[in-house]
């Protein structure tokens, strides 16, 4: 039996940050990736959005697929989304798997100051903040077509839209509602990841019954294009578990 899988990127992002993990998944699995308000193909948003109305979004791209039920992966604001989907839609869920990501990310004022910032400069003014943060030492000298590919596409991210998935994470905080959760989660974090750090997230897993946690070696905040196999296998394990 195929297993379905849905694939969320991070803010700044496209599916192109899930491009090398697909084809390095059990062949069980079918992945189909997504994109977010205002990247890749997506049209910008022009109200402000919440993580339930991104949780229904991803419902929504389910049902056109004709999935009843499905595996969910997300990484950093689709890890959020991932755990409000949990929570919101626990019965299209077979597992899910949080990357780089929390149950609560950062603070609301850097959120609403990075909000400003884009609205003020553009996104092109976090190119090379988010080089620092999103990459582990040695990735860009190794892969500088990936990570000049995903920083092309922040700098071409629909600014307002941006702007106003920053301002969902500034409100976003489930960390109370974690006990709720009733599917089986996996939460991945890179080794040398700034965002959320590997014993924030290792935390996150103990507070929902049952999460399992795994680092991610030599990786930073965008583990899926950093270290695309073992993101893979760890996918490809706990899924075939969870069949």
């Amino acid at each position: 039996m195929t297993e379905s899988l849905l694939l969320g990127p991070s803010l700044g992002t496209s599916t192109t940050l899930w491009s090398k993990v697909p084809a390095l998944l059990s062949g069980d699995v079918a992945a189909w990736g997504y994109d977010i308000p205002g990247h890749g193909t997506q049209k910008p948003a022009t109200t402000p959005l919440t993580a339930a109305a991104l949780a229904d979004q991803v419902v929504e791209i389910a049902d056109g697929l004709g999935l009843d039920t499905f595996h969910f992966a997300g990484v950093s604001i689709s890890g959020a989304v991932g755990l409000e989907l949990a929570l919101r839609h626990p019965g299209r869920l077979h597992t899910l798997t949080v990357i780089c990501s929390n149950a609560k990310i950062g603070d609301a004022d850097g959120w609403h100051d990075r909000a400003a910032q884009v609205r003020a400069q553009g996104t092109p003014s976090l190119v090379d903040g988010s080089a620092r943060r999103w990459f582990a030492d040695g990735f860009l000298a190794r892969d500088p077509a990936s990570g000049g590919r995903l920083l092309g596409e922040l700098s071409d991210a629909d600014d307002e839209s941006y702007a106003l998935l920053c301002e969902m994470l500034a409100d976003f905080d489930v960390r109370d509602r974690l006990g709720e959760i009733t599917v089986p989660t996996l939460v991945l974090a890179g080794e040398f990841d700034e965002v959320v750090t590997p014993g924030d997230a290792r935390a996150t897993a103990d507070r929902v019954p049952g999460g399992a946690f795994t680092e991610i070696a030599d990786a930073a905040h965008l583990a899926p294009i950093e270290q695309p196999a073992a993101v893979a296998d760890a996918l490809t394990d706990f899924i075939g578990g969870n069949s």
